[in-house]
């Protein structure tokens, strides 16, 4: 490893507690704080998802602590419909925003960014502890909405106009409920941008000699178009909640149209436009979708390379793809709005835009199938997720084509079909990725080593799992099965499917008790682990060529030249079957 003798330190390191571990300005401290945010938000959303699965299969079961939690929501102890529109709203706001947004961009890119381009720290440490606190703001607002007088919303996560936008009017939750909803997101709409901001200004100008952009690793690349796409699509989410909220307190009318009738009441608005939120918000919610998986593909090229003992396939062709991805990702909102009543010419071009996004997805996924083909693989646990996160990316990815129709997205559109499609392509291989990257980089965070027997074991049973949750869901929508539905027994022809839900059900227990391995490996490994060599990998990247866990500037005083690309392995005639990025030989 070649260095240079600067010493120039970016800031000191702090001595107390508090400035040291609770309002620190070091981006590994902030970004273990984004990590563990999203650990609790996790196992706080899969919480509510467990219950609204156990409600759908035993609907007219009476759990008395239900009726401790929502006296009003499960009276007797059983579960109203509202409860469950609640569960379902709060359940994918807190997994859409506060897991998928934040572990794999916030978490691990504040991590690792600044240590994989040569940096001492962020462009801007207090910008990045202030979007974090934020972030943690974000949070404890949504959580607010159980305990406030009408309980959490049931708009749904999308929180679509007329019902979010009329106030307590519109049923329990949607008074002071919806309020907190709507100031939740505000809040974390001003923390992602702060962190954007910071992501972009960080990897343009703090990159050290020799770091070029085509010799960045691709989570670099991941993280920066993530944080472009964060800083457009956010400032949209951003006035268009401020919009709804002035409909909801102001008496404005932007979201609600003249002749609203609510409880034989007449709304006193006119002029708005509920389609205006959902084009709004879609052109967020689409690029969203690739904030949530864009840094899982980082992480998955990175360690398909490290465990392949291989170059990436195609490294300059990952690079345009991720690109071509986020530009393409603002062309495509309108395929959410298939059923609104589009004009066909408008739903044929939004169509054709939906199919060529899937040009650059198969690009690479084609190029880690490269880069694979022919290896000497080692299959670690973090390597065994990666290969989940392609599994599932191409599995979600099919479905998708189908729902790119117009004409059958028309008939799936509110079925399990498309719970099904969301939740393998955008939640659970996302979540793949956030477990590959916590195995691949805990011995550098931590300087240990977690239990490769339990996590593999874990991996098996998540694995499975998530593939009998979410494959009979693709059955229900073919069948019609409506989601957002809290029983169907009401609907004859739904009662032949009630055993693919019980099926669904035990599976999704299962599955989450699975977790617990996880946090027992975590835990256990944290405390007992075995120390971690500074590369226990072998790897090439320059998070590699400093201690585990690394110094407070990062380099301790001295800045790291960069020679070659990021993955350059069997070599042939060298020593070794890899070679550093700092390696002038």
């Amino acid at each position: 490893m070649s260095e240079t003798s600067a010493t120039h330190v970016a800031h000191h390191a702090p001595t107390s507690f508090i400035r040291k571990y609770i309002f620190s300005t070091d981006h590994k401290v902030i970004g273990i704080q984004y990590w563990f945010l999203a650990l609790f938000s996790v196992f706080l959303g899969m919480g509510l998802s467990l219950l609204m699965r156990f409600h759908m299969v035993f609907p007219d079961a009476k759990v008395s602590w239900f009726a401790t939690l929502w006296p009003k929501g499960a009276e007797g102890g059983i579960m109203t419909p509202e409860l469950y529109l609640s569960l379902m709203t709060m359940h994918g706001t807190i997994m859409v925003f506060f897991v998928l947004t934040t572990a794999p961009q916030a978490g691990f890119g504040n991590s690792f960014l600044p240590l994989q381009i040569g940096a001492e720290d962020m462009a801007f440490p207090v910008l990045n502890m202030m979007s974090f606190w934020t972030t943690f703001l974000a949070l404890a607002v949504l959580v607010m909405a159980f305990f406030v007088e009408g309980g959490a919303p049931l708009g749904g996560w999308t929180a679509y106009p007329p019902l979010s936008a009329l106030g307590a009017v519109a049923g329990p939750g949607m008074g002071a409920g919806m309020n907190c909803w709507i100031v939740s997101i505000a809040l974390f709409c001003g923390a992602s941008l702060m962190g954007a901001i910071n992501f972009i200004a960080t990897l343009v100008d703090l990159r050290c000699k020799g770091m070029s952009m085509m010799r960045l690793p691709l989570t670099c690349w991941s993280w920066f178009v993530t944080a472009i796409l964060s800083l457009l699509g956010f400032a949209v989410l951003l006035s268009a909640g401020i919009l709804l909220l002035l409909d909801r307190v102001a008496g404005t009318s932007f979201f609600l149209p003249a002749g609203l009738v609510v409880n034989d009441q007449i709304q006193n608005h006119k002029g708005g436009s509920p389609l205006l939120w959902q084009h709004l918000f879609w052109f967020f919610g689409h690029p969203e979708v690739y904030i949530a998986i864009l840094p899982g593909m980082g992480v998955t090229s990175q360690i398909l390379s490290v465990f392949a003992r291989k170059p990436i396939f195609g490294y300059k062709a990952m690079v345009y793809a991720v690109c071509g991805i986020g530009f393409l990702g603002f062309l495509v909102w309108g395929h959410h709005m298939f059923m609104s009543g589009m004009n066909p010419y408008t739903a044929m071009a939004f169509s054709i835009l939906t199919m060529t996004i899937g040009v650059p997805s198969a690009i690479k996924t084609f190029n880690w199938i490269g880069t694979l083909w022919g290896a000497k693989i080692r299959f670690t646990t973090c390597m065994l997720f990666a290969l989940g996160f392609v599994s599932l990316f191409i599995s979600g990815g099919l479905s998708g084509i189908f729902l790119g129709q117009p004409a059958l997205d028309l008939y799936f559109h509110d079925t399990y079909f498309v719970v099904a499609h969301f939740h393998l392509i955008m939640g659970v291989a996302a979540i793949f990725g956030m477990f590959a990257g916590t195995f691949y980089w805990f011995p550098k965070m931590f300087g240990k080593m977690m239990n490769e027997t339990i996590g593999k074991i874990h991996f098996y049973l998540t694995f499975i799992g998530v593939y009998c949750i979410f494959t009979p869901m693709h059955q229900l929508g073919m069948a019609g099965n409506p989601r957002r539905y809290a029983d169907f027994k009401e609907f004859e022809f739904m009662g032949q499917l009630l055993p693919v839900h019980t099926f669904i059900t035990w599976a999704a227990i299962l599955t989450a008790t699975a977790q617990v391995l996880f946090v027992i490996n975590l835990i256990w490994s944290w405390w007992k682990g075995a120390k971690a060599s500074d590369n226990p990998w072998e790897a090439t990247t320059l998070e590699w060529t400093v201690s585990s866990p690394p110094p407070f500037d990062n380099f301790a005083g001295k800045h790291p030249v960069v020679y070659r690309g990021p993955y350059e392995y069997a070599q042939p005639g060298a020593p070794k079957d890899y070679t550093m990025q700092t390696d002038p030989t």
